[in-house]
């Protein structure tokens, strides 16, 4: 058989068909949102109070009465609103500008700000320092809103898992944590309630609604024998299903796993803003001292306070907060909108690298084809009946989820259940598979013991491995499709071929990424040379390597990644187990979640929901948008910060325009970012 393995354990999810819930604050955000607030008060109160005193300073005291009491305690009081006021905002920043000095990592926006309200302080400029800290804080509280909603789209994967479940026990539906579910346990679901596990449905007849986990909009028919996964929906009807996996083996608990472990990967962009930052605060930090210092200094009738004021507003425009704050969300809104389209994505550096994508290299079966394979032809060998020969094919296949044991599996059953032509007592098929032993050689086939004969069901390399002396050609009906060789106790019995077919969006697909632009589309298959060149002649002739194991599937794309090197990023996409290795090493892997082995979606580094081969081109294009808008932020927070340091150097812009422009910016950039949602 082909050199793959696939299971229908895994399972895919697609966001879009959850329907969005209004945003609420968290109970940090909102005492961080009254926090905001008192201070606000404390701050206007107190600026009215200080320049109640400005005024009454111009004016004549008068001799007695409230207004000449007042007035001594009226300033005293002003100072003393802003100074709370300034400690309620800035408390948070003030504390890790310190705790980052005695780390001797002073320089970050903390530091930036903690000096430049300190110093407006110092120069008598309360009103201005109390407002820079006020709007920072809120800036960021409102930029932290912002990042909370955009984690909502993802976050709504979590309401895929039921709590509890109705398992029979002691003759008695009882409901327990679903964390309790044990292998082979009989649950109940009823209308309206989730799948709380996998398994498959051995009562009652209703329908699914898997448009949380598929994205399909037409429901799937639940009868007996039908897959149930963790997650679905049950419509009009009661369904019983036996459950196959335990809770945290779930299709529904793999998914969350992998937007886990999306969220908490960083980008190296990301990265980089950090290292930047390193260099960029000094260089501020010092020019800003620098502006202080030297036109008092070298220039007659500069004064200190105004140079000094200035190097403040310089110092307030440069924090790199627009930076710091809106291309980590750009990412992140990145991938949320990409778990929209029902992909996703383990980390942020997964869509610089799909970004720089150059070659775009796929599996053949399960990938490229539907993976649902018919039996064609069956061609015994000399002294074995049809009927023997796929008895044998069944019973060697039967623990195998490869597409073709599947296909001789059904193709088997059907034909014992409709005409009872073949042998269907308790020795055929998959009932006579002994549990002494039973082997799947990747790259092979399967070996199985069957009432003490050693039966083979595989393709031709199984053969020559077991030294099984047969007659193998290349005829034409052979290159027409895949061809499973079976073999009992060291005799050859002859030949099973079965053909595969393209799936609906295949071509469309491949056209739509040359028009991307990607240069080197390459099919890599263990299928023989006939299948393989068909499928290729279909989808227009691509280029295709076939007969490949595992480890040469490793190889070629080893070739391709150093032949392209510097030039762009090679993306490979699979489903099986033959896969998992070519997933790991390429420089992005994209697993086919729905038909998917566990190990190919573990070494991915992207899960396509729905199969949907056309679902590649539309990443590819999304990673491009996303890295599009850091860009744009990058380029437009850098552009504003470079011309009000000037306006600020020159002292046309004051403090508060500074603050103005600096959270404005992060804000606007913050908007720009979460444009990747969509």
């Amino acid at each position: 058989m082909k050199d793959a393995c696939c299971s229908s354990g895994a399972c895919a999810v697609h966001v879009s068909a959850i329907k969005p819930v209004p945003y609420r604050l968290s109970s940090a955000q909102k005492k961080e949102l009254a926090l905001l607030m008192v201070s606000l008060i404390l701050a206007l109160s107190g600026i009215l109070l200080w320049e109640l005193a400005s005024s009454w300073d111009a004016s004549p005291a008068p001799s007695s009465g409230f207004p000449g009491l007042l007035r001594p305690l009226a300033p005293i009081a002003g100072i003393v609103m802003l100074a709370i006021a300034y400690l309620l905002a800035g408390f948070d920043v003030l504390k890790g500008a310190l705790k980052n000095i005695v780390k001797l990592q002073p320089f970050d926006e903390l530091f930036l700000m903690s000096i430049a309200s300190l110093g407006a302080f110092a120069i008598g400029a309360m009103e201005e320092a109390v407002g820079v800290m006020v709007l920072y804080r809120f800036g960021e509280w409102l930029q932290d809103v912002a990042v909370s909603r955009s984690r909502q789209s993802i976050k709504a994967l979590l309401d895929l898992k039921a709590e509890t479940a109705r398992v029979l026990q002691d003759g008695q539906w009882q409901s327990i944590p679903t964390a309790q579910v044990k292998v082979g346990d009989v649950v109940q679901v009823r209308a309206g309630e989730r799948v709380p596990v996998d398994g498959e449905v051995i009562e009652g007849s209703a329908s699914f609604d898997t448009a949380a986990m598929t994205g399909e909009s037409l429901p799937r028919p639940a009868a007996v024998g039908t897959e149930a996964l963790a997650g679905f929906i049950v419509m009009g009807g009661v369904v019983v299903i036996r459950t196959r996996r335990v809770a945290q083996d779930s299709a529904a608990s793999r998914i969350i796993r992998l937007v886990e472990e999306a969220t908490r990967t960083k980008a190296k962009p990301e990265l980089f803003i950090h290292r930047f930052a390193r260099w960029y605060t000094p260089i501020v930090v010092f020019g800003a001292l620098a502006v202080a210092l030297i036109p008092p200094l070298l220039f007659p009738g500069q004064t200190l306070p105004v140079w000094a004021y200035r190097a403040l507003t310089m110092l307030v425009i440069s924090c790199p907060c627009a930076f710091v704050l809106s291309i980590p969300l750009s990412y992140f809104a990145g991938l949320g909108g990409a778990a929209r389209k029902g992909i996703l994505v383990k980390g942020a550096t997964i869509l610089d690298t799909l970004a720089r994508t150059r070659s775009v290299v796929f599996d053949k079966t399960g990938t490229l084809t539907k993976g649902d394979f018919t039996v064609r032809t069956i061609l015994p060998a000399e002294g074995f009946t049809e009927a023997e020969l796929l008895s044998h094919a069944a019973a060697a296949s039967t623990a195998s989820n490869h597409p073709l044991s599947q296909a001789i599996q059904r193709f088997y059953h059907a034909k014992e259940c409709q005409s009872g032509q073949y042998d269907c007592g308790p020795s055929a098929g998959h009932s006579r598979v002994s549990d002494i032993r039973y082997e799947e050689i990747p790259g092979h086939g399967s070996v199985a013991l069957v009432q003490g004969r050693e039966i083979l069901a595989g393709n031709d390399r199984l053969l020559h491995l077991k030294n099984i002396p047969h007659h193998c050609d290349d005829s034409s009906k052979e290159a027409e499709g895949s061809v499973v060789h079976v073999a009992v106790a060291g005799s050859y019995a002859g030949k099973i071929e079965l053909g595969d077919t393209i799936k609906d969006d295949a071509r469309h697909a491949l056209e739509t990424l040359k028009n991307l632009g990607i240069q080197h589309i390459v099919v890599l298959t263990g299928d023989h040379e006939g299948p393989a060149l068909r499928t290729a002649a279909a989808l227009g002739n691509i280029e295709v390597h076939h007969s490949l194991l595992p480890e040469d599937k490793l190889n070629k794309v080893d070739e391709m990644i150093r032949r392209c090197e510097g030039r762009g990023s090679l993306v490979y996409v699979g489903d099986g187990i033959n896969d998992a290795p070519v997933l790991a090493r390429s420089d992005a892997g994209i697993a086919m979640g729905g038909v998917g082995t566990d190990a190919a979606i573990e070494s991915a580094d992207v899960v396509l929901m729905t199969d949907e081969v056309s679902r590649i081109p539309q990443l590819i294009s999304h990673a491009r948008k996303t890295r599009q808008i850091v860009v744009e932020n990058i380029v437009f927070a850098l552009g504003f910060k470079v011309a009000f340091l000037a306006l600020g150097a020159l002292g046309i812009a004051t403090m508060w325009e500074a603050v103005i422009a600096d959270v404005g910016v992060a804000l606007l950039a913050v908007l720009n970012a979460t444009r990747a949602l969509r």
